[in-house]
């Protein structure tokens, strides 16, 4: 292959393997993998590695779907750079463009103490077959479907165009399916009133997935995900296509009892007991999600030497080592700090996630990662939280970051030609699903340092007692919550 830039058309053929040009930001191709359930062994970290420091920049991105992306290939080495990542037996197959996206699951899946169900055989099952046939290619737009088997560290379903969610009914564990989700677009993915085997969840979703090849709309983009399909025809409309797809009726019911799940994104992070005696997992924190070539191939060192040789990417940009017996969990922490990560849920710097930013994504007007790993370090210095509060950084309307769904979001905009950033307030996922609301507009990253300080301290010196800091912004208006983050009260 020449070492030329590709041409409009074969940059849209690209993005079908995985493949995305970065011009006019870079004249080289970002990857992006497939990672169903964000389960890696340690031989594909080695080769993911070797990849990264042969043929990339060396940067390695975990991404909000539990996914990793890497940058910087020359067009003269895609060819190899795809042939080493096939032959470690993952794929890039359709992880761009109007295809299903990276499918997510809890990270703790088979491991947690009380999931209701494993969901790994179900995300590995549709991966499988959506990698394998044509039919599930070229959608109408890009699709995100996610599992949820009901354990303490949620995978974030309703935020997807399709979320699987297990719950009990009587003695019997079922999935309800929740559609339209999209963040970017203000909206969670919504209850639409079955109970599904879990024997036949997979055809189910599948056939959902059909419904919106046929039926969405193709020919205005800003309309066409399944949430905008779902404003033109009904929940009973879409139900009966996807059952004469089925040849079968989906059985209704609003019954159905949700097991507690954990209250904060970062709550995995640190060691955990597994559902199986004496072992541990480890979760660990990756500031803003970034690792290098050589963590990867020490973590993979550390994963097979303590544990069964797997790591698991999460949608907050970190990861967790399951499988570590109780005797090495103090060993197995401290390599992990040492190798730059945390394994202490920080009140700040666990819950801080940042998109790619304008340093390597030509939609970001700002340069989000490295906004918040400084943001992250001035709180900690200047702002003594004793609750964790979650910070999305997102560099454009695309919302990769999930910036509505934040307790703080910060969406990148230009002001008068600097980076700068809109403010929300409010959001939250799962049992605290909420859409955040603005509550500053443009401004500078000169100041989203000190804005930030003020609100959290405004926050801690207001707030009620016990009250998390969503509830705190929900129980004030805008114009009193601007008051008191800016110090006016």
């Amino acid at each position: 292959m020449h070492n030329t830039a590709p041409d409009k058309e074969e940059t849209f053929r690209f993005k079908w393997n995985g493949l995305f040009f970065l011009t006019p930001i870079k004249d080289a191709f970002m990857a992006r993998l497939r990672i169903p359930g964000g389960v890696l062994k340690s031989y594909q970290l080695r080769e993911i590695a070797r990849a990264a420091s042969d043929v990339t920049s060396g940067y390695i991105q975990i991404t909000t779907r539990a996914n990793l992306q890497l940058r910087l290939i020359q067009p003269k080495d895609a060819p190899e750079f795809l042939s080493r990542i096939q032959g470690c037996g993952l794929h890039t197959r359709g992880s761009g463009a109007d295809n299903i996206r990276n499918l997510t699951g809890n990270p703790t899946a088979g491991i947690d103490p009380v999931e209701l169900i494993d969901v790994l055989p179900f995300v590995r099952d549709i991966g499988h077959q959506i990698l394998n046939n044509r039919e599930y290619y070229n959608l109408p737009r890009k699709f995100n479907i996610a599992f949820d088997g009901g354990g303490l560290i949620g995978s974030v379903e309703d935020t997807n165009d399709l979320g699987a969610r297990a719950v009990t009914v009587g003695d019997e564990v079922f999935f309800r399916i929740a559609v339209g989700g999209a963040t970017g677009h203000k909206a969670f993915a919504r209850d639409i009133g079955v109970l599904v085997e879990p024997g036949k969840i997979v055809a189910v979703l599948l056939a959902m997935v059909r419904v919106f090849i046929a039926k969405g709309n193709r020919t205005d983009r800003k309309r066409a995900r399944l949430k905008h399909l779902l404003e033109t025809m009904s929940a009973a409309e879409f139900l009966a296509e996807s059952e004469a797809l089925l040849g079968y009726q989906i059985t209704r019911g609003e019954a159905g009892i949700d097991t507690p799940r954990a209250e904060f994104a970062h709550s995995h992070v640190g060691a955990y007991p597994q559902k199986q005696d004496g072992l541990h997992y480890i979760g660990a924190g990756v500031p803003v999600g970034h690792l290098t070539a050589k963590q990867l191939n020490r973590l993979a060192d550390l994963a097979e030497h303590f544990g069964t040789g797997e790591v698991r990417l999460t949608v907050w940009q970190n990861f967790i080592v399951p499988n570590i017996p109780t005797a090495y969990v103090a060993t197995v922490s401290k390599s992990l700090a040492q190798m730059g990560f945390t394994t202490k849920a920080s009140p700040v710097s666990s819950g801080v996630i940042a998109c790619t930013g304008s340093r390597f994504c030509k939609y970001a007007q700002a340069d989000t990662k490295g906004r918040a790993l400084a943001l992250i370090k001035h709180l900690e210095k200047h702002v003594p939280l004793d609750q964790p509060v979650n910070i999305h950084f997102t560099g454009c309307p695309h919302s990769c970051a999930q910036h509505y769904m934040g307790d703080i979001g910060l969406l990148g905009t230009n002001v008068q030609g600097d980076d700068g950033y809109h403010i929300f307030v409010g959001g939250g996922f799962g049992a605290q699903q909420a859409i955040g609301r603005q509550i500053f507009s443009g401004v500078r990253h000169t100041e989203v340092n000190k804005t930030l300080e003020k609100m959290l301290l405004g926050f801690m010196q207001h707030r009620l007692e016990g009250e998390t800091f969503q509830t705190f912004t929900q129980r004030n208006d805008l114009n009193r919550l601007q008051l008191i983050f800016t110090g006016d009260v």
